[in-house]
């Protein structure tokens, strides 16, 4: 189903985010703007054992703003960032659950997307059964580390009653979950729905994992804001991020009724697999470029009315070789007029979070009339030549982008949205 042919349109009507640089759009997009890093030295956990030091750890953040006294045991960083990140949302689309009715709370649902989930939680409670310490571990910690709780947790903390689900597809996690979203709001399943990404991978067997597959950059410990280097010349691997990047979605009439602001319009979305790899991606570039072509296929937008495209930017090797070779595949000869950028250059890689965190960046492109920059982008690599908007934001206009995903287990998605115009 064409989301541009249907009856029923989907817009964005309130954004909340929990990043490395605090709470709310706001500061979100002015980091954004500045070209700030949000990598840091970890402070979460002990990590001199380890090649890799660094993170886009979320900061400022308390929990106790948010999670009764009596939960707090019992609940990961995910759901904390996603009851933060959905609360955040809602006030910025001037709705209050709790001053709705049971008929109207009926009518919002959760979609989610997430790689990891709850998995640091696991890790702890791992520890206290393991060290003999079980009796600090959670009573709720099978249900809490189940990933279907971050969905849940958010429907609860706001007595919501539609739907409550979780999309795990990796990296594309919350891509694939705005997608999911769009169509039972276009299909007429429901009005209003909160979704986007979560994720909080920082624990130290997560760390471990990453750094034996030899993913992460080891070189930047002691200089971590110039860490993420997506399209460098040299790049030796990602930085990982956290983080909840979380969306209003409603019915464009719905949200007209009830004279909400409108953000933009999510108009298409595409999707494939490699079929190739657990990690690696095809080096081709074939079907990442094919899933952006059937993203613009679905919106009916030609390629030259895409005005600016996220890129998926992890700053390892092969990634945005073939990232780059997938754009020149899908966007031909216009693949060296459009500007694009990697918000990974400022905020690490928050795994499943990821294109939900693009697209944050991009509507504040949107709003604000600035092309997001790719920033430590020092030397580009001379097989990485397109415009990635280096180190600096540019005034522009965005009027129609695209948001790339690329995921492991060869997954690729992507979804193009409109800056709302009535």
């Amino acid at each position: 189903m064409s989301f541009a042919k249907t009856l029923r349109r989907v817009v964005i009507t309130g954004i909340g985010c929990v990043s490395p640089f605090g709470q709310g759009k706001e500061s979100f997009w002015q980091a954004v703007q500045e070209g700030r890093s949000g990598v840091s030295r970890i402070t979460r956990f002990d990590v001199s054992d380890l090649p890799v030091q660094i993170a886009a750890e979320v900061k400022h953040f308390n929990s106790d703003d948010f999670i009764p006294p009596k939960d707090r045991q019992h609940v990961s960083p995910a759901v904390a960032y996603g009851i933060a990140g959905a609360g955040l949302a809602f006030h910025d689309a001037g709705l209050n659950p709790k001053d709705m009715d049971l008929d109207q709370r009926r009518g919002i649902g959760v979609v989610l997307g997430s790689g990891g989930a709850s998995l640091s939680f696991v890790e702890k409670q791992y520890r206290y059964y393991f060290e003999n310490e079980a009796k600090k571990a959670s009573i709720y910690s099978i249900p809490t580390a189940t990933p279907g709780s971050l969905p849940s947790e958010i429907s609860m903390a706001y007595g919501l009653k539609g739907f409550s689900h979780l999309l795990s597809t990796g990296c594309t996690s919350s891509t694939d979950a705005l997608n999911y979203a769009v169509q039972n709001i276009a299909m007429g399943r429901i009005k209003t729905i909160v979704s986007g990404g979560i994720d909080a991978p920082l624990a130290h067997s997560i760390m471990l994992g990453f750094c034996m597959m030899r993913l992460m950059t080891p070189s930047w410990n002691e200089e971590p804001e110039r860490a993420s280097r997506p399209f460098c010349k040299g790049r030796d691997g990602f930085v990982v991020g956290e983080g909840a990047y979380l969306f209003i979605l409603e019915e464009l009439e719905h949200a007209l009724n009830r004279g909400a602001r409108i953000y933009a319009e999510i108009v298409g979305y595409g999707s494939t697999c490699d079929a190739h790899h657990r990690v690696r991606l095809d080096e081709t570039g074939i079907e990442p470029a094919r899933a952006m072509s059937l993203a613009m296929q679905d919106a009916g937008v030609t390629t030259e009315e895409i005005d600016y495209i996220n890129l998926h930017g992890t700053a390892t090797d092969l990634n945005d070789r073939i990232e780059t070779r997938a754009i020149k595949i899908a966007f031909d000869g216009l693949a060296y007029k459009i500007p694009m950028s990697a918000t990974k250059s400022l905020i690490g890689h928050p795994q499943g979070a990821s294109g939900a965190a693009g697209l944050t960046a991009t509507i504040g492109g949107m709003m604000n009339g600035f092309l997001p920059p790719t920033i430590n982008l020092d030397e580009p690599d001379p097989e990485c030549d397109l415009d990635y908007v280096p180190n600096k934001a540019r005034l522009a206009e965005i009027k129609t982008a695209l948001c790339n995903c690329i995921g492991f287990g060869s997954k690729n998605s992507a979804i193009v949205v409109r800056k709302f115009e009535n």
